[in-house]
């Protein structure tokens, strides 16, 4: 007797609670019975038994494909789309009714905007090794989410401290972003990468370069020429010259009576990683 009821057809009504994918980060949808699909189906009782107790099934509609976006509010064309409703409900159930014909979800938005990234590490190369270049960042912004007032004072997101240890290969790890109290942050979560290389350091002799002297003054200065010790990756030491550098002496920064010039690198390798200069200072007389 029971068996026989149980695969007779019934009418049930089923209440579909719309959730939305694929909406912009700054949308917010209230929770509420707005939402709500009526719908009467019509079923096997095998098949209705799970909807005695409970007559509420979630479904999920993409708010970029299946929805209607006006600027308060989304559309769904209940009617229109009943196939949509029949694909997540399962083939066991046929709509025989639904309500609304369409349905409006209102909403509201946040305000939002694009910040750099700010890098946090604490890194401890092999002995010999070292970064080579910079590190690279899956993304250079991220969006931040939350209201006008909350987010207007954000001007950078930093990462979760990248520690590591003895490194000598190249680094590649996924770093959370520090969060912050009633703001989100798209993505949550970014890549950084870097080549690590062997470095060795190397010394040349460089010609000086015055510059700003006026064509009226004379001077003899020595050293004519500079040491300079940098520090550089092995594959680049071997191709390393001393025309790859230009040091200068501006004579515009001379103080009252002062005898010296500083010198300065003004031009290097970008795979030089620090530089120094032997001789703080050149000395100068006017002639």
């Amino acid at each position: 007797m029971i068996f026989s009821k149980l695969s007779s057809d019934y009418n049930q009504l089923i209440k579909l609670k719309v959730k939305f994918t694929d909406l912009e980060e700054e949308i917010i949808i209230k929770d509420d019975t707005s939402n709500t699909i009526d719908v009467v189906v019509e079923a096997k009782g095998f098949a209705l038994v799970p909807y005695i107790f409970k007559n509420s099934k979630t479904i999920t509609l993409n708010a970029s494909e299946d929805v209607i976006v006006k600027q308060d509010e989304l559309i769904f064309e209940v009617q229109k789309n009943s196939f949509l409703l029949e694909e997540q409900l399962g083939a066991p159930y046929k709509i025989r009714s639904l309500k609304p014909e369409v349905l409006h979800v209102r909403y509201s938005k946040r305000a939002s905007k694009y910040v750099p990234i700010n890098l946090k590490t604490n890194i401890d190369y092999a002995t010999g090794f070292d970064i080579k270049g910079d590190f690279i960042i899956n993304v250079d912004s991220v969006k931040v989410v939350g209201t006008i007032d909350r987010i207007k004072s954000i001007n950078s997101i930093i990462t979760n401290e990248l520690k590591l240890a003895d490194v000598n290969t190249d680094i590649k790890e996924t770093l959370n972003l520090v969060e912050i109290e009633e703001v989100e942050v798209f993505p949550k979560s970014i890549t950084v990468e870097a080549d690590v290389k062997r470095f060795t350091e190397g010394k040349l002799e460089v010609p000086l370069e015055i510059i700003n002297k006026p064509e009226n003054v004379t001077i003899n200065y020595f050293p004519k020429t500079v040491t300079l010790s940098y520090y550089v990756d092995l594959e680049s030491f071997n191709s390393i010259t001393p025309s790859d550098f230009t040091v200068e002496c501006d004579f515009n920064q001379i103080i009252d009576n002062q005898t010296y010039l500083v010198p300065k690198v003004t031009k290097m390798p970008e795979s030089i990683k620090r530089i120094n200069i032997k001789q703080k200072r050149i000395d100068f007389i006017k002639l």
